[in-house]
């Protein structure tokens, strides 16, 4: 065996315990910082409140607006808070919509951050922003864009709905899957990824059966952990293209829209690269996509882009918006076939391969 690759950790400090988000203001000051900015979802405003007032001196106010796809005018609103209360840092509670908020105000301040998250999203240890404006959504790499720390407690998640759990969950698992077959994948991310989906694979359905086990919690938390380093690691390919586009284009919701897209663009991709994709197989049975599709129901996930909104004549706007500028990918792609993969997901059919 040959080797050569290239593979350059970032330098995200992870504080992985359960429990451990009860030390954030040791972090805060680690970083030199003495002003902290909680940002939160409307959804869990009441939570950012109760930080903050646990942080007691060391926060000086909350923001509770982060919102799916990472709008640009609330970025801008978020910024002005912060400027308006001197923040020198910010401190993001919960899942991919607040940890996206505080990595966008970063990309544009450098301010430092800490993310505590709350779901699988993964994207906390990133250095990707995807960001909105005028109904498109593109994508942006910077060192700056890394978090400082991450601290994940696995207590956080025991409330976690199972629906969020799944989807996020299935979110999570995506960015390993095209982590295997990536052109700068190395060893170290394929490791991560086929652990990555292994975790999941085990935690989810216990998570199904009991949402407030710890152990599985704690499982699906290192999966989600893992998964998202590989996404920071390698470049994305068609799943995450087809995503960008039906989020930012047409608003569906993120984690769901992953959870759907998952069996059919690695289906697709079995096609041209099956070798690659083999660990899926072994990990969920059967062929890469269907094994994933029957993983998905088994779970209860959603399996249909029509059940969120997307109608049947938007199809053909997304198969161009998807196929435009598209991301290197193992299989070529033209608008034919594309339309036809996002044809069975609308329909949720199971994916042929």
């Amino acid at each position: 065996m040959t080797l050569d690759f290239s593979y350059q950790p970032h330098s995200t400090r992870v504080v992985f315990a359960s429990g451990a988000s009860a030390g954030v203001a040791p972090w805060i000051e680690t970083l030199g910082c003495r002003r902290a900015l909680v940002l939160t979802t409307p959804q869990q405003a009441a939570d950012g409140e109760a930080l903050a007032a646990r942080l007691g001196a060391l926060a000086v106010g909350t923001f509770a607006g982060a919102t799916m796809h990472t709008p640009v005018d609330v970025t801008e609103q978020a910024l002005a808070r912060a400027a308006a209360l001197q923040a020198d840092c910010v401190v993001s509670l919960g899942g991919g919509s607040t940890t996206g908020l505080g990595k966008a105000m970063a990309y544009r301040t450098d301010i430092h951050q800490i993310v505590v998250p709350t779901t699988y999203a993964g994207s906390e240890v990133t250095p990707i922003l995807g960001q909105t404006e005028s109904g498109i959504k593109t994508t942006v790499r910077s060192p700056k864009i890394v978090p400082e720390v991450v601290i994940y407690d696995p207590e956080l998640t025991l409330g976690l709905p199972v629906a969020m759990s799944v989807t996020s969950g299935l979110n999570a698992i995506a960015h390993a899957a095209e982590g295997l077959y990536a052109d700068d994948r190395n060893p170290i991310t394929t490791m991560m990824a086929i652990e990555g989906m292994r975790a999941f694979a085990e935690a989810l359905p216990v998570i199904v059966e009991t949402p407030r086990d710890a152990e599985a919690r704690e499982k699906a938390l290192y999966g989600a952990w893992l998964c998202g380093t590989v996404l920071g690691q390698i470049s994305m390919s068609l799943h995450h293209k087809i995503c960008h586009t039906l989020g930012g284009s047409f608003d569906t919701p993120h984690a769901e829209t992953h959870a759907i897209m998952l069996p059919h663009t690695i289906g697709f991709n079995a096609a041209a690269v099956p070798e690659l994709l083999a660990p899926i197989g072994d990990i969920f049975g059967g062929t890469p996509g269907q094994g994933l599709y029957d993983f998905a129901k088994s779970v209860g996930s959603p399996l249909a882009l029509k059940d969120f909104g997307l109608t049947e004549s938007d199809l053909d706007r997304a198969a161009e918006i998807a196929t435009r500028n598209p991301y290197a990918n193992p299989r070529p792609i033209d608008r034919a076939s594309i339309r036809t993969l996002l044809q069975d997901a609308w329909a949720g059919e199971r994916p042929p391969l």
